[in-house]
């Protein structure tokens, strides 16, 4: 992995949000948990580089990201398709699901949340913002139909501290 300087990180944002997924983990290196998430957005805001996610109320790690300050996103090469679709479709409330996948849990450098030793791009993230979103400002009727239960997201923005790509480099040489 090799560090990039935040403000000289490019990326496809379309394409990684809906096509390659991350996993969001939120906590400490001892109590933490981690979702798939494919719908969100990276920019720049309030002059910061900044990721938004949104997370329903409903998931596990709800609790952690509301808990903790910090949160990492990690994507992944296309092998580890599999163990990223796992993490999404299974709770941490009811197992070690992040051991059944097969992912090694890695120490961040800038944040408490861990990331992932197989990913091959990690953010570390600080929240500066969230709102829970309301659907009377919905402007698209259409979007009505991702909530048949009415379990609206809470947004959640995160300052971009740190950039890790997996390039070829060993970040510790």
């Amino acid at each position: 992995m090799k560090e990039i300087k935040v403000l000289d990180f490019a990326t496809q944002p379309v394409d990684i949000w809906l096509k390659k997924w991350f996993l969001l983990t939120a906590g400490n290196q001892k109590h933490y948990n981690t979702m798939a998430v494919a719908w969100g957005s990276i920019g720049g805001m309030w002059n910061r580089p900044f990721v938004q996610v949104v997370v329903r109320p409903s998931r596990f790690t709800y609790e952690f990201i509301n808990s903790y300050d910090t949160f990492t996103l990690c994507s992944f090469p296309e092998q580890y398709r599999e163990a990223v679709n796992f993490l999404g479709t299974r709770s941490g409330r009811d197992s070690d699901k992040i051991k059944e996948s097969g992912l090694t849990v890695i120490p961040s450098t800038k944040v408490e949340a861990p990331a992932f030793k197989e990913a091959d791009l990690i953010l570390e993230c600080k929240k500066i913002y969230w709102q829970d979103m309301d659907p009377e400002h919905f402007l698209d009727e259409t979007i009505h139909k991702n909530y048949p239960e009415q379990d609206y997201h809470r947004i959640f923005f995160g300052r971009i501290l740190r950039v890790l790509e997996n390039t070829g480099e060993d970040i510790n040489k």
